[in-house]
């Protein structure tokens, strides 16, 4: 898919080998239950909100024909803990439009809607995502350009009403609160792990051990002329040598110390839970990490403005599943139905 905007993130990162709730805990709380009493094609209820079969098919189609595209039709092979693949992208899906659909019961309360312009585009991306539809794969899908004008709506309202809880967050990030520094560090471990990725302490004489290890290491470190980088190699029982990393991304005692020290500066011995540091300071601030660092601040604080509004607001809704309907639905064998082209016209028309 094209660059896609912050909404096509927070509903479809979880597209490509993900887990059966979709994107975060959003995605998950839309989870439905069982009832009766459904209209012909309805997959689910939310409140006023319902789901037909052709607009499931359209999402499950082209998620189905992306993964293809990509992985060929070996991947539908795969299985996770004893869930199929197909199983797993079904339920993303489903995760999917349901926050869809509960996020344009959102905009009702925030009084969003889409304005005429807006409408204009919907229904020309419509009629060009149809335009490319041929009559097997409109059949298979059971859609009418209709149903594919009011998917467009719903997702570019949803969007909308995404913006429009985000709208007061600050996109101005000072580079103190977002910089970003690069060292090196040697580790030596206070822990094991077997084989299963269970921790094991080291013992208070295998600690004193580690300890006295890092301590000569440290001596070597602080040699005229000597070469951190290849005592990490040599010594390091981490992963990697050269690390780069802001605020809040790591211990906080090693974060401590690693921003207070200057370019070429090396640290004492650092303890962490996962054993004895010694850190070299490669640079105090890096120009291009903190301004990508500054960006993911960004997004952090949108995500949780908007997880917090929608969390208490999906606590509040009745969500209902045609299960036996829901059951039936599988992937589309069909050589003639390749489609997968709905959120690359989306991007097209909304970017």
């Amino acid at each position: 898919m094209k660059r896609a905007k912050r909404l096509m993130v927070l509903l479809l990162c979880s597209l490509m080998l993900s887990g059966i709730t979709g994107c975060g805990k959003a995605g998950a709380d839309t989870k439905l239950v069982l009832t009766t009493g459904f209209k012909k094609n309805e997959i689910f209820r939310i409140e006023t909100m319902s789901c037909t079969l052709p607009e499931i098919m359209v999402y499950l189609t082209n998620a189905q024909n992306q993964y293809e595209s990509v992985y060929g039709k070996e991947i539908w092979e795969t299985s996770l803990n004893d869930v199929t693949l197909e199983e797993s992208v079904k339920e993303t899906v489903l995760a999917q439009l349901a926050q869809i659909k509960t996020m344009n019961l959102l905009a009702k309360q925030y009084d969003v809607s889409l304005n005429e312009q807006e409408k204009e585009t919907v229904a020309a991306a419509a009629a060009e995502y149809y335009s490319t539809l041929n009559e097997t794969e409109r059949e298979s899908m059971q859609v009418t350009q209709e149903v594919i004008d009011h998917l467009y709506e719903e997702f570019v309202l949803a969007n909308k009403v995404y913006k429009h809880i985000i709208r007061d967050i600050n996109p101005e990030i000072s580079d103190d609160e977002a910089r970003t520094i690069t060292v090196q560090h040697i580790l030596i471990k206070t822990y094991t792990l077997d084989g299963s990725g269970s921790k094991t302490e080291y013992t208070e004489s295998a600690r004193e051990d580690a300890r006295k290890r890092a301590e000569e290491i440290l001596k070597l470190a602080k040699q005229e002329n000597a070469d951190f980088e290849e005592l990490a190699l040599a010594y390091s029982e981490g992963e990697g040598v050269t690390w780069s990393f802001g605020k809040g991304e790591t211990a906080e005692n090693f974060e401590e110390a690693a921003f207070q020290m200057e370019t070429g500066e090396i640290s004492d011995i650092i303890e962490t839970e996962y054993g004895y540091h010694i850190i070299k300071c490669i640079n105090t601030f890096n120009r291009e990490e903190t301004d990508a660092n500054k960006i993911k601040i960004v997004e952090k604080r949108k995500e949780e403005v908007f997880g917090q509004e929608y969390d208490a607001f999906v606590a509040t809704l009745t969500r209902t599943l045609n299960e036996d309907l829901w059951k039936s639905i599988s992937f589309i064998e069909n050589e003639e139905v390749n489609t997968r082209d709905f959120f690359d016209i989306y991007n097209k028309y909304f970017s």
